[in-house]
């Protein structure tokens, strides 16, 4: 399982450990982390840069448990949802559970945003490069080179 965790209020490096001790604690093992990427935002782009970190996951939750299990560790972190793609505390996304797809009112997943951001992808490619996507039928790799997404994306450590 493999999560995307973004931050672009406050304190955004410790916003990611607080959320990265959250995950361990609550939802799974963490087995591999990617290094943290300063990403321009998206969507509405008049707001700060994001610290963005892709981590895998090991868990025995379902993917509904596990959804409600980032829900709660958002809020417990402060995170209000106002407007999509507005600034934020913390933000967690489901980017894989292993090949499953699952489409229904709660849950994408894949996440369907994958293929179109480079914030998520450049990640994704330290740690995962030749996973195939489940849908797409296409490597992280190649996906990234063929992402419509120019935006900046600077690897931090």
């Amino acid at each position: 399982m493999f999560l995307l965790l973004g931050s672009n209020l406050g304190d955004t490096a410790a916003n990611l450990t607080q959320a990265l001790g959250e995950i361990a604690s609550k939802l799974g093992t963490i087995t591999n982390r990617s290094s943290r990427y300063r990403t321009a935002p998206w969507g509405i782009t008049d707001q700060p840069y994001f610290l963005n970190q892709v981590v895998q996951i090991s868990s025995f939750l379902e993917a509904h448990e596990l959804l409600d299990g980032i829900n709660a560790i958002e809020a417990s972190m402060g995170r209000v949802r106002h407007v999509k793609w507005d600034a934020r505390i913390i933000d967690i996304d489901i980017l894989f559970y292993d090949d499953r797809v699952i489409h229904n009112a709660r849950l994408n997943i894949p996440h369907p945003g994958i293929p179109l951001r480079r914030f998520t992808l450049e990640p994704l490619a330290e740690l995962i490069p030749d996973f195939v996507h489940p849908e797409l039928q296409k490597t992280i790799h190649t996906l990234l080179i063929e992402c419509p997404d120019h935006s900046e994306v600077e690897r931090l450590a």
